[in-house]
């Protein structure tokens, strides 16, 4: 067996997590990024800091601040009430929701670049041929932006797979809960188990890199759009 038993456990709720938030942050990003790539307004380039905060921000501070806000006093704790809990730190729904805000830019970006390089003229000529904007969207945004939609999925998933920082400030580590991949190879060193440490560090490593391999290589047949960040 490479890995025990528990920390098989931590990488399957890794991979849950990472699949979960990448789904959510793909719905969630693929309108907010077509706003942002298509209009400009005031106030835009500020909103757009804010956006791309996680980028520079100490895991550590947002993670802190995410618990606060999560915590029984926050608004995590309103939210909780739907999940008959008292708050959702130290919960699954609140690493799904920390992960879907630390992940944000790293799907966002993608998106936003895959948008802005769509030739407006195209769309304005299949609205005069009097396409609607869902037939639009669906016939000549998004076979353009393939590229796009798939940096920005391997890079979320990514990002959140390696995840530590974050996700120990506001999930802790409950086994087959908050337990990930990450946070069980910082126990093992912190044990001194540097022999469970090297094979979890190592199967991270391996995962990490068959994704970014997989991208680039998709990349360099298909160049184009959906430059990473």
């Amino acid at each position: 067996m490479i890995l025990s038993e528990g920390d098989w456990l931590a990488l399957g709720v890794s991979i849950q997590l990472a699949l979960l938030t990448t789904v959510i942050l793909l719905g969630l990003c693929t309108p907010l990024a077509w706003w942002l790539a298509r209009r400009r307004l005031p106030g835009q380039a500020l909103l757009e800091a804010v956006l791309a905060l996680p980028l520079v921000l100490p895991p550590s501070v947002l993670g802190f601040y995410l618990l606060i806000g999560l915590g029984p006093n926050g608004p995590g704790g309103w939210l909780a009430d739907a999940f008959e809990q008292r708050s959702l730190a130290f919960t699954f729904i609140g690493l799904v929701i920390g992960s879907v805000v630390y992940s944000l830019p790293f799907v966002l970006q993608p998106l936003k670049n895959a948008f802005s390089a769509i030739d407006s003229q195209q769309l304005d000529m299949a609205a005069v041929a009097g396409a609607r904007p869902r037939d639009r969207f669906f016939s000549l945004v998004l076979p353009q932006c393939r590229e796009g939609y798939a940096s920005a999925a391997i890079l979320g998933f990514a990002h959140t797979l390696g995840e530590f920082g974050v996700v120990l400030m506001i999930g802790g580590s409950l086994s087959g809960e908050t337990r990930v991949a990450s946070v069980a190879l910082y126990e093992h060193v912190e044990a001194g188990d540097y022999i469970s440490a090297h094979r979890l560090a190592a199967m991270l490593l391996g995962l990490s890199l068959l994704l970014l391999w997989g991208l680039f290589r998709w990349q360099r047949r298909r160049p184009g759009l959906g430059a990473m960040p």
